[in-house]
This record gives structure tokens, sequence and C-alpha cells, in this order.
């Protein structure tokens, strides 16, 4: 037999093979973790390919300050970096545009995990491997198995650290090649130890936390088991592209042909111990075809079951359909590259079925490479059951073949008695097509059984009326013995196909109805902008189609579900809801009340309203023919089921499209408002200072006048004190309005901490008065590099704000203390003894014009902290606010800058 490829598959094939040629080869070093090895072997490549007169460049490599690594780089042309300001900070990063100028046949890319600066291009670096592969140049990069999107919870789970920069699975899968850097643990160690991994300080912290043995041997195994997979699937699309029907059992593989008998399960487990013993992965597939038992609602529900039990003990599950479930068994086999099949074979068979070949000998016989296990079971008899929609009647097991052979006998009585008064105008071997046409009309309407029934009737009625000797069996001439057998095989084999034809329209016209049913939601969907419009859709649809009442339930800002918009007038609005399940259903993301596992005792089904980000909601369903028990038999049916959890995902992803609608128009507003009220502050701050100076300077120009009587003196140095108050507010407003443009340049210089305070503390001299000061600065702080005047600034209002709201006889404490580390930081606490901020205001109070009290008497407009959060955040550091301590109450507010490596004093002579 020629196994002929499919036209399809080539020319699928052929424009994958364009599209490669066409695009650069990626490859990637993957490791277990870091140390391994995967830069050093990155550039061992590459230098072997320079070597052999390849254009290679080094677009970006991370040494880490180890020497060997630093070595391999010898010769390679190195792409210069680009340099980009980053809050004060000058941020070295791969050059794209550098590259795509460049050209290279191959360029190497470190670290493909790593995140970008904002701003830039792209968000993370192997979005700027994907352009370099669209451009057409090869790539080489490194990755560790912790950055997989799909093992990052696994991962940490294990190491206990979760690392924040991860890749997508695809990323991976798409790779022209994946090299595997494999290092046992006892070496990798052994090299942290001596510091060819991380620098002595960092390489001993890390040897307490992610460098343990146990976790380097997960960590190996994991990436052991992803190049593994990553080969299997290289190697299934090697077949496949080439129509390799035969199989190569490289890996234990595991399939088990599920059928609808009642003790399907005992098959699942038996493969589930097989699987285990093999140490194989396995998948349980049904196959939905004409020449399987007639599939009842419990036949379905079980099959439904069936695969959900294999799904739970490790299998992988599937649903295809075939006009053979030998053929469709061994196809699907072979696709999977599985080398073990597991069906059941039943312990009792009657006299027809020993007749035909068993599904055990045939699946044989197709597959010779494929090892066959049989599993014995019982077949029981089966139950009456409602509408199946695959069979277009009721499925009732035995009643409904007895209910076919009754038609099979009353059509052949009918068309025997047509035939009778044929017979005198025509031939008798046309009198045979008379019957024929009553074999299809039965297999069309009953199936296989009745119709094969319905052909032995009508050979022998045709025999016993029509073929000389007539109302006998016997036949006189030989010729219509042949005849005979003949018009039987014809009947037959018209039946089985018709009862084919019969089951595949049936399926196509059921699929069509979902896929139309499914297209006139999407298209609703995709057209509303209100909140009110989806759930009307959602219900409108979900009567229609299954004939139900629905409602639907979203959180509040608490969390808690709520009835949404109920519709009194509309029919399918469900009236009574269970709230407690549907908030279980809400928190736990998983379908709950009647038809489920959990909470079965509820009237309606309640299902989550899952989306891409979260659960948007509840849908609570009921049908209208539920049975006495409440059961919904509608959704008995996996392929109703199925529907009902596309339908409440559909519309759980445009309440979510709508909710991100409405969070981007809001931060346009937003955006537009800000840009709006910065404008303004700047032009009235710009055109209230000149008054405002001139009004201070003629206040103390007044206040100083010889003539001026003591009250008037008063007066006048009291214009003076507010004036400026309200030359300090404008400076903050002004400060505020640069801040926020992107307006102020930093002056970043090393400086000591306490120069900026002691500063600080003389412009506020007239403002503290007899306020003590407390500052305890360590002698060994180190220097930090910033701007002086904004620091200052930042000092002065926390300093000012303190002055405001503590009592004028408790001093106002200044502390500061370096914390290792890499980078460390340098924290500084400004702390008085006031009411503090008001429990859940501490990060509130950073906003503008945001006060910690807002019923306060005490002047201000609440900008300060706004401005000592834009300058700190300027610097690469962070500010906030701490909450109230027992043992030291007031407020208490601490904001970091980072340490860098202090410079070189130069030497004296």
């Amino acid at each position: 037999m020629i196994n002929r490829p499919d036209p399809d598959e080539l020319l699928d094939r052929v424009m994958r093979e364009e599209d490669r040629q066409a695009r650069g080869r990626l490859k990637i070093f993957f490791g277990a973790s870091a140390g391994v090895g995967k830069t050093y072997s990155m550039l061992a490549a590459a230098q072997t390919l320079h070597e052999q007169g390849v254009d290679v460049v080094a677009g970006i490599v991370e040494t880490h300050g180890r020497a060997d690594t630093e070595a391999m780089l010898q010769g390679l042309e190195r792409l210069p970096l680009r340099t980009y300001e980053y809050r004060g900070r000058a941020l070295s990063e791969f050059d794209l545009d550098a590259a795509l100028e460049r050209q290279p046949y191959l360029i190497l890319v470190d670290e493909l995990a790593h995140s970008n600066i904002p701003d830039s291009r792209h968000a993370k670096r192997w979005q700027d491997i994907e352009e370099l592969l669209h451009a057409g140049i090869n790539v080489y990069t490194t990755v560790n198995v912790q950055h997989l999107e799909s093992l990052n919870d696994v991962v940490g789970q294990i190491t206990g650290i979760r690392v924040q920069e991860t890749i997508p699975d695809h990323v991976i899968d798409d790779a022209d090649e994946v090299t595997l850097v494999d290092l046992p643990p006892d070496e990798l160690l052994l090299r942290l130890k001596e510091g060819k991994v991380y620098l002595p300080q960092q390489a001993e912290k890390a040897s307490r936390n992610f460098f343990r043995k146990g976790n380097l041997l997960a960590l190996r195994e994991i990436a052991l088991r992803r190049t593994a997979d990553r080969v299997d699937a290289d190697m299934r699309a090697y077949r496949a592209d080439r129509s390799i029907a035969q199989l190569w059992q490289t890996k234990e593989r595991i399939v088990v042909g599920i059928g609808t008998s009642a003790d399907e399960d005992k098959l699942v487990r038996a493969a589930a111990r097989l699987a285990a013993k093999l140490q194989a992965d396995w998948l349980a597939v049904f196959v939905d075809a004409p020449s399987w038992p007639r599939a009842t609602l419990a036949r379905r529900e079980r099959m439904l079951k069936t695969l959900k039990l294999a799904q739970s003990l490790g299998a992988e599950t599937a649903s295809i359909t075939g006009d053979d479930v030998a053929q469709a068994l061994v196809q699907f086999a072979r696709s999977r590259n599985a080398g073990k099949l597991v069906i059941g074979q039943s312990r009792r068979r009657n006299w027809f079925k020993r007749l035909r070949t068993s599904l055990t000998e045939r699946i044989a016989l197709l597959g010779e490479e494929i090892d066959v296990y049989a599993v014995a079971r019982e077949d029981k008899e089966e139950p009456a059951g409602p509408r199946d929609p695959l069979q277009g009647e009721f499925s009732t097991g035995s009643q409904r073949r007895r209910q076919g052979y009754l038609w099979a006998s009353i059509s052949c009585a009918v068309t025997t008695a047509l035939a009778w008064w044929l017979i005198g105008f025509l031939h008798p071997a046309n009198v045979i097509m008379v019957y024929l046409v009553g074999v299809m009309i039965v297999a069309v309407r009953y199936g296989r059984s009745a119709s094969a029934l319905a052909s032995v009737l009508s050979v022998l009625a045709f025999d016993f009326f029509f073929v000389e000797p007539r109302f006998s069996i016997s036949v006189s001439d030989a010729q219509y013995l042949v005849t005979l057998l003949v018009m039987l095989a014809a009947s037959l084999f018209i039946s089985t196909l018709a009862s084919r034809l019969r089951h595949q329209a049936n399926v196509a016209m059921l699929r069509e109805t979902r896929s139309g049913n499914l297209y006139m939601l999407g298209k609703e969907l995709a057209a509303v902008l209100t909140l009110e419009q989806i759930l009307e859709i959602g219900r409108r649809h979900l009567g229609a189609v299954f004939g139900a009442k629905t409602a639907f339930l979203l959180p509040d800002s608490s969390e808690h579900v709520r009835v949404a918009i109920p519709n009194e007038h509309d029919p399918h609005t469900l009236d009574e809801v269970d709230l407690g399940v549907a908030q279980w259903v809400y928190d736990n993301g998983q379908p709950a009340g009647s038809g489920t596992a959990t909470l079965p005792a509820a009237e309606a089904l309640y299902l989550p309203l899952n989306a891409t980000m979260r659960t948007r909601g509840v849908l609570a369903f009921i049908s209208d023919d539920n049975n006495a028990a409440g059961r919904n038999t509608q959704l008995a049916l996996p392929e109703n089921r199925q529907m009902l959890e596309i339908f409440a995902s559909q519309i759980a992803m445009a309440v979510e499209r709508l909710h991100y609608a409405e969070v981007a128009q809001d931060a346009l507003l937003t955006m537009e408002s800000e840009r709006l009220r910065n404008s303004l502050l700047s032009a009235i701050s710009h055109d209230l200072r000149t008054p405002l100076t001139s009004l201070v300077g003629s206040a103390d120009a007044l206040a100083s006048h010889p003539s001026l009587g003591p009250d008037e003196r008063a007066m006048a140095q009291v214009i003076s004190e507010q004036s400026q108050r309200m030359s300090g507010l404008v400076e903050n407003m002004l400060d505020m309005a640069r801040l926020q443009s992107g307006g102020v340049t930093l002056n970043r210089q090393w400086n000591a901490i306490e120069e900026v305070v002691g500063t600080a503390l003389r412009l506020l001299q007239k403002t503290l008065g007899e306020r003590k000061v407390e500052v305890h600065l360590p002698v060994d702080l180190p220097l930090v590099r910033f701007d002086a005047v904004l620091l200052e600034r930042v000092f002065a209002n926390l300093i000012e704000n303190a002055v405001k709201y503590s009592p004028g006889n408790q001093p106002i404490l200044i502390e500061a203390h370096a914390v290792p580390g890499y980078p460390g930081t340098l924290d500084i606490d400004v702390i008085d003894h006031g009411p503090g901020f008001p429990p859940g205001m501490e990060e509130r109070v950073f906003e503008k014009f945001t006060r910690g009290d807002s019923e306060s008497s005490t002047p201000g407009v609440g900008l300060g902290l706004a401005i000592c959060r834009a300058i700190v955040e300027a610097h690469g550091g962070t500010i906030r606010a701490l909450p109230n301590d027992a043992q030291r109450p007031g407020a208490h507010v601490r904001f970091t800058l980072p340490l860098e490596k202090t410079p070189a004093l130069p030497e004296e002579d």
C-alpha cells in the first residue's frame, strides 16, 4: 500500500519552508542555572564559526567579571552598546538599530529573558531577537530554565525564589536549535566556591539560598526533561514533514481507546498502572465513529466521566472522529508516536460478533509495529436514555433496536406489496431496485442493525414471492441464487453506507449549528459598548440555544458577587440565585451546583466567567427541561456542556474587554487632566512669583521703617511671613510642574549626607524657631551621588511637615544607615512625635494635593510629599510612610538612595 502525502500538508510544508529560509535561525544555549557555562559554550561555538570565516558579531555578552569568559571574546567584533539615561543614571543596553544596520551573518545576544529599560522599542530582549530574526540575521542566545513562563512557579516552589524576568514558552518551541549546557551539581558548587560564578560576597549568599545541592538537582532534572520534550517534538515534526508512518519508539508512549461501556474506568486504571510501570506518557482518546456502539445519553455521560478520570490520572485526553475505530486509533497512535495501544475486550461475544474480525485483530493488522494490550471487560444491558442529537431520535438501547426491527419488517412488507403490483410491468431484476430503496430508507432512519434485518428480509421476500418456484424458499434456477447473493451484499453495503452518511450528516449539522451560534454571539459581543448590552446579549443567546434561564453575578469593590442588572421582563432571567454557591465559584474559579461534584444540591449550575487575566463574574444557569431530580438534562451531553463553557468564556472576554476599555479611557482622561493641571500650575506659579517677591521685599522694608509704631510694625511682619509662606507654596507648585514635565536635569555629584542635612536645617532655621532636631548619623556613612539642591528640598519638606503636625516641645529625629548588599542602599528616616498618618493613608499621602488629615486647620495644599517622591524616584530610590509604631508614635517617613562604588580619592604628594 502506497502512503501518498496529503496535498494540503505538502503546500503547508512548502510555505513553512519558504518562511524559514527568509527568517534567521535561532540557537539557544539552555541551562539549569547560572554558572553551568552557557555563555562560554555560546562563545566557543561562535569562535569556531569565526575561524571558518563566518561574519560573527558580539551584540551583548554578559561576562559577569569571569576572566575565562572574557578571554573567549578575543578576536570577535563587539557591537558598541547604546547608553540610555534612566532616573538620572546612565545605563548600557543592546543597540538593536546598530545590529540591524550592521547586518552580520551571526550575532551573539546574551540573556534572552532580560528586560529592557522603559521607553525602549521592545520591553523584552527576546522581542529584540525576534526583530533580528525577521531581518534574516542568525542569533545565538542563552537562557536558564527558571525563566520559562510555564516553569516559573514550579521552580519558585522548589527554590523559594520567584524570578520576575520570564519568556513565553513558544520562544523555546520556535527556536531552530536548543543546546543543553549541563554541569553536575557538585562541579557547579565547586565553581561557585572558587568564585567562577559570582563575586566572593555574592557567592557566599547564593550558596545559602538558591545554590543548594537539592535545588540544583531538581533544576537539572527539569532542564533535562524540558530538553527531552523539545527533542521529541522535533522528531515528531520531522516524521510529519516526511510523511513517515512507521513508529520510531524513542520514548514510551501509550494510547488507550475509550469506549462507552459501563466499566471503561477499569480500562483507564489499567492503562494508568501500565504507564506508571513503564514511566511513559499516555493518552486517552475517544473515537466518534458510526461503527462504534450507539451512544445513548448514559453512554456519552460515561465517556465524558471516563475522559475526566483519565485526565485526573495524568493522561492527555482527546476526542477524534473517523469512519473506522481501528483505523482511527492506529492513525492517532502513529501521529503521536505511541508504540502501545490499550483497548477493552468484551468477554461475551455473540454468534454475530464471532463471525466478524475483532477490534484487537483489526488493529494488529493495520498497525503491525504497535503493541496491542486488551483488557477484559463485561458488557452490561443499557438502560433507557434521553435524546441524543447525533442519533437524530431517542437513543434507548434495546427499545430503539426493537423499534428499528419493527419498521424494517413493515418496510419489507410495504415494499413487497408494491413489488407485487409492479411485477406485471417490470422484470424481476428491476423489482430488486425497489427493495434496495426500502433498505436505504430504513438505514437512514434507524441505522445499521435495522437496515441489515431489512436486507435479509428483502432477500427472503423476493425469493419467496417472485423466484420460481413461488411461495417457497427453494431456488430452481442457480442464476437466481447468484442474484439473491448479490442482492444481499448490495443491501448490506447500501445499509452500511447510508448509516455512515447519516451519522456524518448529523455530526456536520450539529457542528454547523454550534459554529453559527458562536459566530452570532461573537459578532454581537464585538459591537457592544456597555455592560448592560453584554449581559442582555448573553441572556438572549443562552435562552435561545439552551432554552434556559440565566443570571449574571459580578463582583463589587469588596470582591463579593451580586446579581447584575436583573431584567424582570426578560423571560430568560433567573429569579432565584444562591449567592453562597456563586461566591464559592467566583473565589475558586471552578464550576459548582447541579451536575457537578461540588455543591450538587443546588438547583442551578454556576459557571465562572474566566477571562484572560482573572475571573470576571459568575453565570447561573438552569435549563427549562430539568428533570424531577432538578438535573439539567440539556447539559448531560458533553457537546452541550462544552458549548455552554465556550459561551461563558466569550461573555467573560467581552466583559474584560469592556473593563480595559474603560480603564484606558479613564487613564486617558487622567493624563489629559494632569497635563492641563500642570500647565495651569506652571502658568499660575510664574504669574504669582513676581508679585509675591515684590510683596515680601516691600513688607520687609516697611517692617524696618523707623517711623512705624509697634502695631504697624507687627502688621508688616505678619504680611512678610504670610507672603513668604505663599512664596514657598508657589515654589512647590513650580517644582512639581517641572518634575512632572521632565524638565529637571539632575546634577549628580558625590556628597556627604550630613552636609545636605545641615544645609536644610539652616534654611529652615526661621521655621524651626526653638524646635529641637536630633540628627543621628554614623561617622562611617559612605558618600552618595545625588543632586544636593533637590535633596535639600526633600529634607526641607519632610522637616517642615514634621514641624506642622507635631507638638512644639517634642524633638524631630533624623537618622540614616547604610544597608549592605548588591546594590546597597542608604536608608534615611525622618520621625516626629505627632499623631502620625491616618491608617490606610500611608501610600496616598504621596499623591498630589493629598493631605493626611483633610480636616486639619494646618495650612498647606498637599504637594510637599509628592515633590519628595518625585525627587527621590528621579534618583532611583524609594520613599514610603511606615505604619504607626506603639513604641515610637508619630509620622515615620523613610526614603532610600542607591549606593554606588565610591570613586578612589587622589593620592597626596
